[in-house]
């Protein structure tokens, strides 16, 4: 073996620890029981499209011995537990001080990985899988009796999607089973689109993260309930519910997708407070001339007050701002580029030491949808209509 640089990583909870060697730009990792050790979180990059089989193999035997591994999808990034190990499921929640009664979104990379997930699935589900999957879509059905109370949060219904990334599809594949993951962030804060931003919020909390580059669609996946009588949106995402109708028919929206709080969520996103940077955010919407006017005056006020001021704004009305940290999401005309932006800008607008961030909203319609219900929860309830 050539000569190699080794790192002694362990788990937080004191089960194994991981020596992991760089040797001519490659990546090698062993895992041994242990005690007494201190977490150091493995950080590995990855070719996204044709990841190296060690790596992946070595982070999938993590999540298998009940590790917690941060890993790319084509939304945001995830932060991965066995979802048949509600031990491991169990350190998500504790890692990210998520709220217990929020469910999981199970990752597969497979139908056949649906056998121990869900008790049956209807014709609909057949029709949405053979369009959208693997991609940014979550379908809630019926939960199997062996899933773990932790990744269903008590609910009889557990959420299932394939993601639509070979990084993701790899490490599934590898580790052989059902990945829980939410996004791999602190409870309530922006989404990770990079690696980055999860070293960022969870270094030396987890055992691994495989950096694959930016993620592309920038928002979690739609959420779909098909246990409902007519199939019903519980968060918007990555499918718009115009694509979703196109396939099956009519479908709803539940009135906590808008950015409402719901007493009980049947899916993440629902209840609490997400997606919010340190700092106050507040949300302006309305007519676009009117918000660009909003925003001014706002910033204006702000600033007379000593604040320091950050802006969202964008390509349309960012022309219309003087002074301030304006950072741009993208054109009222391309709500994707918007999507894929809009996480990073949080997190870049916060990172400049700006004391509150003021956001112009867009029409909530298609992709708008989502970007709308992800300003409204990280404004939480600081929103004026203009």
């Amino acid at each position: 073996m050539p000569a190699c640089h080794g790192v002694l990583s362990g788990n937080i909870f004191k089960r194994y620890f991981v020596v992991y060697f760089l040797c001519h730009g490659g990546m090698y990792i062993f895992l041994d029981e242990g005690v007494g050790m201190e977490l150091r979180t493995a950080y590995w990059q990855v070719d996204p499209v044709e990841p190296r089989s060690e790596i992946i193999d070595r982070a999938g035997m993590i999540l298998r011995r009940g590790g917690l591994v941060a890993f790319p999808t084509e939304t945001v990034y995830g932060l991965g537990a066995s979802a048949l190990d509600g031990r491991a499921v169990r350190r998500i929640f504790e890692v990210k001080g998520r709220p217990p009664d929020n469910p999981l979104i199970v990752h597969v990379a497979g139908r056949e990985m649906l056998r121990p997930l869900v008790r049956s699935w209807p014709a609909t589900a057949e029709k949405l899988m053979a369009a959208f999957w693997p991609g940014p879509l979550t379908l809630v059905l019926p939960a199997a009796p062996g899933v773990p109370r932790e990744v269903t949060a008590g609910l009889d219904t557990v959420g299932i999607r394939m993601p639509a990334h070979p990084v993701a599809l790899a490490l599934i594949a590898s580790a052989g089973i059902p990945v829980a993951a939410p996004s791999a962030n602190l409870s309530g804060r922006p989404s990770p689109t990079t690696a980055g931003h999860v070293l960022q919020d969870l270094n030396g909390r987890i055992d691994a993260i495989l950096d694959a580059g930016p993620a592309g669609v920038g928002v979690e996946s739609t959420v779909l309930d098909l246990v409902a009588d007519v199939p019903v949106i519980l968060r918007p995402g990555g499918i718009t519910p115009e694509e979703l109708e196109k396939v099956i028919g009519k479908v709803k929206v539940d009135p906590g997708a808008d950015g409402g709080d719901v007493s009980r969520p049947r899916s993440p996103g629902m209840k609490y407070r997400h997606y919010a940077p340190r700092v106050p955010l507040v949300l302006v919407e309305g007519e676009p001339e009117r918000v660009a006017a909003r925003l001014k005056e706002l910033a204006d006020n702000y600033r007379a007050l000593g604040r320091r001021v950050g802006i969202l704004a964008t390509a349309e009305t960012a022309g219309k701002l003087n002074g301030g940290q304006v950072v741009v999401a993208g054109s009222r005309q391309n709500p994707a580029a918007i999507a894929s932006r809009l996480f990073a800008a949080l997190r870049q607008l916060e990172g400049r030491g700006v004391d509150v961030i003021l956001a112009e909203g867009i029409e909530p319609r298609g992709l708008g949808l989502a970007v709308m219900n992800r300003l409204r929860r990280a404004a939480g309830g600081h929103i004026e209509r203009v």
